[in-house]
């Protein structure tokens, strides 16, 4: 789920007339666009551990070929959302869909592990170019009076995007079409972009932020450059015996962010924008709700991989049948999410995402039983309860999670605030997958004889969970920093104050 900084009001051309029925096709558009970025990110999950037995992917391989987009979005949203403001929404989201379809190409006939890795990359930064257009075009398309209805449909597309992402990757890679094994997920990109391409040109209309803020190419430049000193020795120390050089590499990286921060104060003093604006860390809530995010994404970045591994490589499972595993979890996610905003947040407050932390906590507990228990044996149905309990309280989370953190942070920064948080949960998922080397990876021997390899990975299964459980208990206490009522943002209040842009996506959460 993702969201970026751009303001939903002042837009140089008005909303079209009611009338109008241009703006429904717009709609469509770009929520198709979205839908497809969402079912990208859990096509490619599932298809996983084909790509690595079919490619010849080595383990840090098919930790960047998720890892690596999910650093080129985070890396990208909130330029994204500023280049939108500037340039054009239409102008930036027409170039964000043409090279996501690009990219999808690149991928889908990527010749070696190498070049599917750097167009993976190159798809995530087209995401973020993309994805933060959607609902600033949503907002510059239709009157505040039609907006609820609008982002009715938008949460039942990233319901469906959460639900037939796994099954649609599953079914790709098990049909294994003309013979291309797992490279449908990508080809499948190409027609709906293109007709998104054609027909958004048509049909969207331009708008623009009056006030625009300026890009911080070097905010970015330097948070890319923390991240990989971090990210890349945590990915390769496994296979390189942990040499001397990562341990450097790794050293380096909060000097980076230390730069970041000090170079962010400046350019928040010379010219008003900054990449990340820093007076809302002295907000406690947004402070608690940042670190919140972010450890979410890590313990989401270590289940999701070493889950799919867990079920195709180590159970020997197809990955249809690891698809419709999956599908209880979704099902309680999508549901869970919608009782938590309508019903239970406005009576309980905070204790609602705190009994989501907590229900995680018990459904990777009872997964981590279940799977000591039933050994290779384990079915399909036996996974069911603990994925039930694990999906209803991530539901309870994700949902009002983002209203919570922004609950306390001034109104004329709330754009900032939300693109912030978003970044923040994709950088803590890049960093997830980064430590699967060591939680899972790290528990697996080498030369492991083929009779080894399903008893090895169902063991590194276990452990990983142990650590995600451990996870959600951090959540849990963070929390308690958290408003204990936060506050609800009441679609079409206060029309001419800046509000936030807040898309929500499940990447990688599911």
């Amino acid at each position: 789920m993702t969201s970026t900084e751009t303001p939903l009001s002042g837009t140089l051309d008005a909303p079209p007339a009611a009338g109008d029925r241009r703006r429904w096709f717009a709609l469509a558009i770009v929520m198709t666009a979205a839908f497809m970025d969402l079912v990208d990110v859990t096509i490619v999950n599932i298809a996983i551990p084909s790509i690595r037995q079919d490619a010849g992917a080595s383990v840090s391989q098919i930790q960047w070929i998720t890892a690596g987009y999910a650093l080129a979005f985070a890396a990208g949203l909130i330029t994204g959302g500023r280049l939108g403001d500037i340039h054009g929404r239409k102008r930036l989201f027409l170039a964000g869909i043409g090279g996501f379809t690009l990219a999808s190409a690149l991928c889908g006939f990527a010749a070696n592990p190498e070049m599917l890795v750097a167009a993976r990359i190159l798809q995530g930064g087209m995401a973020a170019m993309m994805v933060p257009q959607v609902l600033s075009i949503v907002h510059a398309t239709f009157p505040a009076h039609e907006r609820g209805k609008v982002f009715g449909l938008f949460g039942a597309i990233v319901g469906l995007g959460a639900v037939s992402g796994p099954l649609l990757g599953a079914l790709l890679t098990e049909w294994n079409l003309f013979g291309l094994e797992w490279r449908p997920i990508f080809l499948i990109n190409l027609p709906v972009g293109i007709v998104g391409l054609v027909l958004g040109s048509r049909f969207i209309t331009e708008s623009k932020a009056p006030r625009a803020l300026k890009l911080d190419l070097v905010g970015v430049g330097l948070v890319v450059v923390g991240l990989l000193l971090l990210l890349y020795p945590l990915t390769r120390g496994e296979e390189l015996d942990w040499p001397l050089w990562g341990h450097v590499s790794m050293a380096g990286a909060p000097l980076v962010f230390a730069a970041l921060v000090a170079y962010e104060k400046r350019k928040g003093a010379r010219d008003g924008s900054p990449l990340v604006e820093l007076s809302l860390f002295k907000v406690k809530s947004f402070a608690a709700g940042i670190a919140v995010q972010t450890v979410f994404g890590v313990g989401l970045g270590i289940f999701f991989l070493v889950w799919t591994l867990y079920m195709q490589t180590g159970l020997g499972w197809s990955p249809l049948r690891a698809g419709l595993t999956g599908v209880p979890f979704s099902i309680a996610v999508s549901t869970a999410a919608g009782l938590s905003v309508q019903k239970l947040v406005p009576r309980f407050g905070r204790k609602v995402l705190q009994a989501g932390a907590l229900l995680m906590a018990v459904g990777v507990l009872l997964y981590l039983w279940e799977a000591e228990r039933y050994g290779m044996g384990i079915s399909s149905w036996q996974m069911a309860l603990p994925l039930v309990v694990m999906g209803v309280g991530m539901g309870l989370i994700v949902a009002p999670l983002t209203d919570a953190v922004l609950s306390e942070v001034p109104r004329e920064h709330a754009g900032s605030a939300s693109g912030l948080i978003n970044t923040v949960q994709q950088m803590g998922n890049a960093l997830g997958l980064g430590l699967v080397s060591v939680v899972f990876f790290g528990v697996i021997g080498d030369d492991l004889r083929p009779a080894q390899v399903g008893p090895a990975f169902v063991d590194a299964f276990q452990h990983a969970l142990g650590w995600v459980a451990a996870v959600m208990g951090v959540i849990f206490l963070l929390m308690f920093a958290l408003p204990k009522r936060p506050a609800q943002h009441v679609e079409g209040a206060d029309a001419g104050a800046e509000l936030p842009v807040v898309e929500e996506k499940a990447p990688e959460l599911v």
